[in-house]
């Protein structure tokens, strides 16, 4: 079963993380750390015209975490909000109850599936995800997403 896990797949993309380091001028930061085992994401994103312009990464995580954050930094240049959003739900909907992996550009986090046998690797898994989009949100001047109702612009009542 932990084969499944550590696929060499998996692994070759946790040793290769895309979009590592800091942009100098991002125009959000998000940092995320799990509370369970200490990984710890820090993002940096650029968002013109609604759509990741540029995108930086600082990861400390397992293997998991850092697969998935490769993954994101491979293909998150040109994506929405929402695009990530839907990303992220369908990914944690995956890790939580087996539903199916993400579609379209994310559709390479098929590979963690087996994770949703880990519970306690859920977290760290999802961090990127979580990072990215709490990112852009602050970029795009929304508060919350559609995961709680809010989309209202910073500020506003």
């Amino acid at each position: 079963m932990i084969d499944d896990l550590y696929s060499a797949k998996l692994l070759k993309l946790a040793a290769n993380l895309p979009r590592a380091g800091r942009l100098a001028a991002p125009q959000a930061s998000v940092e995320k750390i799990s509370k369970l085992c200490g990984s710890r994401v820090l993002v940096d994103v650029v968002v013109e015209d609604g759509l990741v312009a540029d995108f930086a990464q600082e990861v400390k995580a397992c293997a998991l975490g850092q697969a998935a954050a490769s993954v994101l930094g491979a293909h998150v240049v040109g994506a929405s909000l929402q695009e990530l959003e839907v990303a992220r739900d369908q990914f944690r909907a995956m890790l939580k109850q087996g539903a199916p992996a993400p579609d379209g550009r994310f559709s390479d986090l098929s590979m963690l599936a087996p994770v949703k046998d880990y519970p306690a690797r859920h977290a760290s898994t999802l961090l990127a995800f979580e990072a990215v989009t709490e990112a852009v949100r602050e970029a795009t001047g929304q508060t919350a997403g559609p995961a709680t109702g809010r989309t209202s612009p910073a500020g506003a009542a």
